[in-house]
């Protein structure tokens, strides 16, 4: 196991590298220009020059991203232009409120989609599965930023009873977290309700009914433990695609996180802010992926991490 996770650290922290590199010369590649951000549309050209020079501008991209390189090695990801902090501790600030939202998301996802899937596959080619899976593909077919201003309309402008944005209390975390749970929920319970019904068909199940197996322990006990492996892989891709910021939504609820921040950093070309940004999201979402490989043997024990029990 530990040869493993070495293996697949190291290969985390080149992708990780990568992605950050590729980042560093898209941006740069990309329309519009720091300097003129920071000075304003009536900046002369020596204010710009001025400007590039004290950013690091003025050179090559290869001697700027061999600078990027040597400082990133010893710790520092620069300092942000538009808040003139450690661009590290600006993300770092941020990032609670995204992980706090993503996982409220992912909860609500499986408390909902979990029995919602099992219900739809204890039911499967009925007309009830079929009126189930109507709604689950009309919740996945609605634009986040349109459910979540349709959730604003109602629960903050016609009944007021949620706070509309912001993370001032709990209850604020309510609506972000629904409005992208709406989503998740339609994917994940049409993948549990297909891999249930493949388990409950399956021959080890039949077998175990014959011997007076009661139903209720073939399902949640069985049958779910066996499809839990697609599942737990499908919850924890969405928790990690979510901490790179859920920019739609985290804009519509003015909610502080990293998707904000991200918006922030692209509006006002700030380099060092979107590469501390996109390495440290980078990172949490490939260890969230590492943890996810780790827990597949304790719950499948023919599992050996890198190669399957010999038969």
């Amino acid at each position: 196991m530990i040869t493993y996770v070495l293996k697949r650290l190291g290969q985390s922290a080149f992708v990780v590298l990568l992605t950050v590199s590729t980042v560093f010369v898209l941006i740069r590649m990309a329309p519009g220009d720091p300097a003129t951000a920071l000075a304003g549309p009536n900046a002369t050209a020596a204010d710009l020059a001025k400007i590039r020079t004290q950013l690091g501008l003025d050179g090559s991209i290869l001697s700027q991203y061999l600078t990027f390189l040597e400082r990133l090695f010893t710790g520092d990801l620069g300092t942000s232009y538009s808040f003139r902090a450690p661009a590290f501790d600006v993300v770092i600030d941020r990032l609670p409120y995204t992980i706090t939202l993503a996982l409220a998301a992912v909860a609500l996802t499986a408390v909902i989609a979990l029995p919602l899937g099992i219900w739809m596959s204890r039911r499967a080619d009925t007309g009830r599965e079929m009126g189930a899976n109507i709604v689950t593909i009309a919740a996945q077919s609605m634009p986040e930023f349109w459910s979540g201003i349709m959730l604003l309309t109602v629960f903050s402008v016609l009944l007021p009873v949620l706070p509309s944005s912001g993370f001032t209390t709990w209850p604020g975390l309510v609506l972000p977290a629904t409005t992208i749970a709406l989503l998740q929920v339609a994917l994940i319970s049409r993948l549990v309700r297909r891999e249930m019904v493949s388990n409950l068909t399956s021959p080890y199940l039949t077998v175990a009914r014959a011997h007076g197996i009661p139903e209720r322990r073939l399902v949640w006990g069985y049958a779910l433990t066996n499809s839990a492996i697609p599942v737990l892989t499908a919850l924890g891709t969405r928790f990690a695609a979510m901490l790179n910021g859920v920019v739609v939504v985290e804009v519509v609820f003015n909610w502080p996180g990293v998707g904000s921040l991200v918006v922030r950093a692209l509006e006002t070309r700030d380099y060092p802010l979107i590469q501390a940004t996109v390495l440290i999201t980078a990172a949490l979402a490939i260890l969230v992926q590492l943890l996810i490989d780790l827990m597949y043997p304790l719950l499948d024990p023919r599992i050996r991490l890198g190669k399957a029990t010999a038969r």
